[in-house]
């Protein structure tokens, strides 16, 4: 692989084996062996990445954004220093949907979003472990991205894409994977930002954690996709022989609810079974527009195929709009939350207003996963269902789709959304050596039969072995030296009104 990727760097390996018992951190009483570390650097770039077609959700079309590369430099106790890597879009009027504000001058919070984390990351200068470090520095995170008048979920975004390169750093100076890792809690997450639970709870789910070896691809359907013909929804051309599908809501109860009744007649010429989740982004106004919805689909006969294959309904209404809308008995038809996942309180604030799950996404952070996915297994346990779902909006080929893939198969999530391959072409502007390195150390995620190295799904699923190597979830790093550093976010007065 050093062959095929030149500019790939060499990364430290670990000067010794140490004995679980005597590394900093462990606690036989729970079995975990986290590890300290101190933080040297961190360094951002980003790539332009076009979209091979256009994807609208909620009230935007995106057709190109930037994806982010972060590389982190960390000491490691007892181990010396290692390097770590994440990536991940930067997508536009997601994580700030505000309509006074442009999509540049969304992105440009995260970039902001960004530079505030790692002003605070950097600032604390002693050893401590990966969790330590991020739970120090979220609460500052959040006042001071306010302050920038950025929102929650977008000041999230700074220490979730750090923490990964963190963590990719300190399992690469272990010498373990992210699965093994995770499982004997070497970051050291604890309970500080999750009081509902208590530290057993959180130790006995790691510890019992066993990887999926298959997670199957959730297809996206966006609202300017194709439905019926070549390239529609049923085109297995285009869905991958996908068995789940994720359809995307406009807010219009007549609108969706025809445009989904075409839906389940495509789908039902697949001649395989198949489930569908819904996602309205945030564009139901209100109870009274969504309840319009769901009556549409208990009753119109129409929607039978939709409805009879329904497995929960991911954020229908504006952030603000449902912490204030138990509801009710609507709770019975199952959703989850999203984009008002901006907190670790907020799957908690959830469940008293009837939702019954919650995603996971990486770019929202890997520990809060973890924690919202410990809460639903306790929660079930009493006898009611709630689950933690994979969605994957800023995932491409390469660092993101491992990184956020294993994740969900560590948390047992066993269907996820991977719309990132589907409309972008393969690792897009990434120098042809670097996919080929990829696909060289994954090869049971990555192939080419033709048109370029694309992930690889195999009768609907993305395998997870290769993902269990030292680090997380990948062998290989970007090509830094084909990587342009973050651009400059500009102020909001800087654009023009």
């Amino acid at each position: 692989m050093a062959g095929l990727v030149p500019a790939i760097h060499a990364l430290p390996r670990a000067t010794k084996n140490v004995d679980a018992r005597d590394r900093p951190g462990h606690d036989a009483r729970l079995g975990t062996t986290s590890v300290r570390l101190k933080l040297r650097d961190i360094a951002f770039f980003e790539r332009p990445v076009q979209f091979a077609r256009p994807f609208r959700f909620g009230a935007i079309t995106i057709n190109a954004t930037p994806q982010l590369f972060v590389r982190a430099e960390i000491e490691v106790e007892g181990r010396g220093v290692a390097v770590g890597a994440s990536a991940e879009l930067l997508v536009p009027k997601w994580f700030d949907k505000r309509p006074e504000l442009s999509p540049a001058e969304t992105v440009d919070g995260l970039r902001r979003s960004l530079e505030i984390a790692s002003g605070l990351y950097l600032s604390q200068t002693g050893f401590q472990t990966a969790f330590d470090l991020h739970a120090s520095c979220v609460g500052a995170q959040v006042a001071t991205c306010a302050k920038s008048n950025i929102p929650p979920l977008a000041a999230a975004y700074g220490p979730a894409e750090i923490d990964k390169a963190i963590l990719d750093a300190l399992l690469r100076a272990a010498e373990t994977s992210f699965f093994d890792g995770m499982v004997g809690n070497i970051a050291g997450i604890d309970t500080r930002l999750s009081p509902d639970l208590k530290e057993l709870d959180l130790a006995s789910f790691l510890a019992h954690r066993k990887p999926l070896p298959r997670v199957a691809v959730r297809h996206t359907v966006g609202l300017d996709d194709p439905i019926e013909g070549n390239g529609g929804v049923a085109d297995p051309r285009e869905n991958a022989g996908a068995r789940y599908f994720k359809l995307k809501l406009s807010g219009d109860p007549t609108a969706d609810a025809a445009r989904l009744a075409r839906i389940g007649e495509e789908l039902a010429t697949t001649g395989h079974d198949y489930k569908v989740t819904l996602d309205a982004n945030e564009q139901y106004a209100d109870l009274a527009a969504l309840q319009a919805l769901m009556n549409r689909l208990d009753h119109d006969a129409a929607l039978r195929p939709i409805a009879t294959r329904l497995l929960y309904v991911e954020q229908p209404m504006p952030r603000d709009i449902m912490r204030q809308s138990p509801l009710g008995a609507l709770a019975a038809h199952g959703f989850i939350i999203d984009e008002a996942d901006d907190s670790y309180d907020a799957f908690p604030a959830a469940r008293a207003l009837g939702y019954r799950g919650i995603s996971s996404k990486s770019c929202k952070g890997l520990y809060k996963s973890i924690i919202n996915a410990t809460r639903a297994a306790k929660w079930s346990a009493g006898g009611e269902r709630f689950f933690v779902t994979g969605e994957d909006l800023t995932c491409q080929a390469g660092l993101a789709v491992q990184q956020d893939l294993a994740l969900g198969a560590l948390i047992g999530v066993t269907h996820a959304e991977r719309n990132g391959h589907h409309y972008v072409d393969g690792f897009g502007d990434a120098p042809a050596t670097e996919a080929a390195a990829f696909a060289a150390a994954h090869p049971d995620l990555y192939a080419d039969a033709g048109q370029g190295i694309r992930l690889s799904i195999h009768d609907g699923d993305l395998l997870t072995g290769s993902l269990n190597t030292t680090g997380f979830a990948t062998s290989v790093h970007p090509d830094w030296s084909a990587l342009r550093p973050l651009e400059q976010p500009k102020s909001l007065q800087e654009y023009p009104a």
